[in-house]
């Protein structure tokens, strides 16, 4: 059985969620303190950060590798695209996901122009949603999983209003038809 070293209020361990909630993997899940970490989660990952998972002794750690990791091991329902370009794509927006939470980081700590830097990011998922469903194009993918972390943290714990932001409400809101993305909106009003 696969085992999920977790953190209710990472974002990056809220992606991994995500997944496993779609590919409806069996799993048990041990949760971390991120203010008090267990030494040996560094044995886990010597970085001490979670996400991490476990399985038969093998051990993987990084939100974005285990994302893929998953669509390989549990291939349905599919989380990457059939077209290439597409799936690329896809790819793509994980990698560069920094984009999105450096600035959403920045406004947490209440740095100078932070605010501004996170409404550019979002104008700038407003400006890819307009005229498709999702982050990649057609179809629902690791893209939209990798980002909407970040995006339910902005709304719901740090008062950002996405309404200036038609194209990525509408998305948002897609999103959360989705069980498991709403079980995850779930966790984040607990927060």
């Amino acid at each position: 059985m696969l085992t999920l070293y977790d953190a209710p209020r990472c974002p990056y361990c809220a992606r991994v969620r995500i997944v496993l909630a779609e590919k409806g993997v069996e799993l048990e899940v041990v949760e971390i303190d991120l203010s008090d970490r267990p030494a040996w989660i560094y044995e886990k990952n010597s970085t001490g950060r979670v996400p991490v998972i476990e399985e038969d002794g093998w051990v993987l750690p990084e939100s974005a590798v285990i994302m893929e990791y998953l669509e390989e091991r549990h291939p349905d329902p599919p989380l990457l695209p059939a077209d290439p370009a597409d799936r690329a794509l896809a790819r793509l927006l994980v990698f560069r996901g920094d984009e999105v939470t450096d600035p959403y980081y920045a406004f947490r700590r209440k740095e100078d122009g932070a605010r501004e830097r996170l409404d550019a990011q979002l104008a700038r998922l407003d400006a890819v949603l307009h005229g498709r469903p999702y982050l990649a194009g057609s179809e629902y993918s690791l893209a939209d999983i990798g980002i909407v972390p970040w995006i339910l943290r902005t709304r719901d714990m740090l008062g950002v209003e996405l309404d200036p932001f038609p194209a990525l409400t509408a998305w948002l809101e897609r999103l959360l038809e989705r069980p498991a993305v709403a079980a995850e909106a779930d966790i984040v009003a607990t927060l």
